[in-house]
């Protein structure tokens, strides 16, 4: 007998959206990073992309996925948001803004829409896996069709392996 999965917000807007996706769970005793994640799911570290959650001057926020083993390009990051400077969301913050916590926070069915951008390497998987929500839960789900559902954009915002 199968055991019942607890829908996160994430699966419930992707169900609502009738978005294909496949859940894989993995064993965690707390937050892990990403490239953890890729290793215990047995797939490159450029196919599992970890949310981050960033914020201007202003209280504006925007969320990029980036692949597992890269880092996110601040400069980069805020010409692609169209703003002067950004900084990471400082993590006390999340779960108030987001409606998750670290390690499991999604691009998918956060409290608030923020602008969103998924790196251009995505496009070069049939699937991508992100956070479903949850520590130990990963989404595995087409980048167009994850684009399509978050208004997202793909873009180039992650720093060179040179600096």
């Amino acid at each position: 007998m199968a055991m019942k999965i607890h829908k996160t917000n994430a699966m419930r807007m992707l169900d609502r959206a009738k978005v294909e996706y496949k859940i894989h769970e993995y064993p965690t005793d707390g937050s892990i990073a990403a490239t953890d994640v890729a290793r215990l799911l047995d797939e490159p570290t450029e196919r599992v992309f970890k949310t981050l959650v960033t914020t201007d001057n202003n209280k504006n926020f925007f969320v990029f996925c980036v692949p597992s083993e890269e880092e996110l390009d601040l400069k980069a990051a805020a010409r692609t948001a169209g703003v002067k400077k950004i900084e990471m969301l400082k993590q006390k913050d999340l779960f108030p803004l987001t409606g998750y916590v670290h390690g499991g926070c999604s691009p998918v069915g956060m409290k608030k829409q923020f602008p969103t951008f998924i790196h251009e390497t995505a496009k070069d998987w049939e699937s991508i896996y992100v956070s479903g929500g949850k520590i130990g839960l990963q989404i595995e789900i087409n980048p167009l069709d994850l684009e399509k559902l978050i208004n997202a954009k793909f873009a180039s915002f992650i720093k060179a392996h040179n600096e």
